[in-house]
């Protein structure tokens, strides 16, 4: 079969198969089923590792509900500091991380990530005193501190702009599916109070870390570094998965070179700043909910393993919402009236769990604050990578995003729980995060739309005989070429 090369709008060199070779496959088809086989292959696989890192990461909330905090004579201040803590070096990863990832290969860095914070979450299940927590916390945070951004810009060099959010709603679904699994995980592991002289809490940390490690040891041998690079696809099923990718301007170039100019620039993109401080907002309640869903509803009076089961449908609730609007964002193309409507889900929930005290209203707000906070980060997050190209833009962007939403957000989550049953200010400055969100999400989609009518100012210039700004250099350009359409 005869290659020929040519080159998208963006100048970017593209595989095209010759008009000889039209009569054996179409490719449009031959398109589908590239996609169905990375949808059946590198999601499942990435979605497990974000899956297991979730759970290994607040598995922690659960374990105090089973008594970690009074055996290891913690006060709730010191219970704090460890969770603050993991998300140090978990932040300073995040970047260098990203930057590595294409130069490693994601097929060697994600696994090991995977098989390494296993070994240190396991670890935690030996711990006898608050100084060995301490330490366990920040190797967990560093270990983990690569992965959901180099998970992000992994999955974008495999689906185009438009068919991403779908595929990073169930990523993040994992986290919804994750919340609910952990609770049922726990409530059947702390009946293994006192085996082998270990209580109910150090077996969650154990048996939950054991299969992290076996599934990274696995993951190895499954996933690919690129499309190009997929064993599972044939051979024109990459050639019709590297077009669309390339000219939809999402792609991945296997040679572009590194330079610091293009890390600097997404510092520098105001698309990027808008959606890191939305990941910050969505972060807060995101990860708030994550580590003290199970103490809000045992304020609620059930037993521990009850308080377990019952963490259970919020996230189950989620995890059906979330999909069914990430499908719709995908379909419209509308990823920041989805970031506004989710967040006033949100709001909802906020608002009901501060004007009662009636414990069927506050279980049922949390339906709607799981909802809400889940459902905004995969929104967002595809928001951010479809917007910023190059390679290298984008790994920054997508890491300065994640940044935002585990150093801030993430820490001052921690923080804000205070004085339980009611946890006011939390819920109160959470519930400010959701009408911010609506806010923010509304500026950058004014900036992008007018970004959008000057570019299409430039194209009809380039249409009368005129020149692109910044020459001949298109593949530059990047994201700021005539060009690429800016996904509002």
């Amino acid at each position: 079969m005869e290659d020929t090369k040519g080159s998208n709008a963006l100048g970017l060199e593209v595989s095209s198969i010759s008009p000889a070779a039209t009569t054996v496959f179409n490719e449009d088809e031959v398109y589908r089923r590239a996609l169905r086989k990375v949808d059946l292959v590198v999601v499942p696989f990435v979605t497990m590792f974000y899956f297991l890192s979730f759970i290994d990461r607040s598995n922690i909330g659960n374990a105090r509900v089973a008594g970690l905090q009074k055996d290891l004579k913690m006060t709730d201040h010191q219970y704090s500091i460890a969770l603050t803590l993991t998300y140090v070096p978990y932040i300073a990863w995040e970047l260098p991380s990203n930057l590595l990832l294409k130069k490693v290969s994601p097929r060697i860095l994600l696994p090991l990530y995977v098989c390494l914070w296993g070994i240190v979450s396991t670890l935690q299940g030996l711990v006898t005193t608050y100084p060995g927590l301490l330490a366990c916390r920040f190797f967990l945070g560093l270990t983990e501190g690569g992965l959901l951004p180099g998970i992000m810009l992994y999955l974008s060099s495999f689906f185009p702009r438009h068919k991403l959010q779908v595929r990073v709603a169930v990523l993040f679904c994992a986290t919804s599916l994750g919340g609910a699994f952990s609770g049922l995980l726990a409530a059947a592991i702390i009946h293994m109070d006192g085996i082998q002289g270990k209580r109910g809490w150090a077996w969650i940390f154990i048996l939950e870390g054991i299969f992290t490690v076996a599934f990274g040891l696995v993951s190895f041998f499954f996933i690919p570094s690129s499309p190009l690079t997929a064993k599972f696809l044939t051979q024109e099923e990459r050639v019709a998965l590297d077009n669309a990718l390339k000219a939809d301007g999402s792609g991945d170039e296997e040679h572009e070179a590194f330079t610091w100019s293009e890390v600097a620039s997404a510092f520098m993109a105001p698309q990027a700043i808008f959606c890191g401080i939305l990941l910050f907002f969505c972060g807060t309640t995101l990860y708030g909910l994550a580590y003290f869903a199970p103490s809000i509803v045992n304020t609620l009076g059930y037993s521990p393993t009850r308080t377990q089961l019952m963490t259970v449908p919020p996230y189950a609730c989620s995890f059906v919402v979330n999909l069914g609007t990430a499908f719709l964002s995908d379909k419209y193309r509308q990823r920041g009236l989805t970031t506004i409507g989710i967040s006033m889900i949100a709001l909802i929930g906020y608002a009901m769990y501060l004007g009662s005290t009636n414990k069927g209203v506050i279980y049922a707000a949390l339906f709607f604050q799981v909802t809400g906070a889940y459902g905004a980060a995969p929104t967002i997050s595809a928001w951010m990578a479809n917007n910023v190209m190059p390679h290298y833009k984008r790994a920054t962007a997508v890491a300065i995003g994640f940044i935002m939403s585990n150093s801030y957000a993430g820490i001052l989550s921690t923080w804000i729980f205070t004085k339980p049953p009611r946890y006011t200010i939390a819920t109160r400055i959470n519930l400010a995060f959701s009408v911010a969100t609506a806010f923010v999400a509304l500026a950058n989609m004014l900036y992008l739309r007018d970004q959008n009518a000057k570019k299409a100012v430039q194209r009809a210039a380039v249409a009368s005989g005129g020149e692109v700004d910044g020459g001949s250099d298109k593949k530059g350009l990047g994201d700021r070429h005539p060009n690429f359409i800016y996904t509002l």
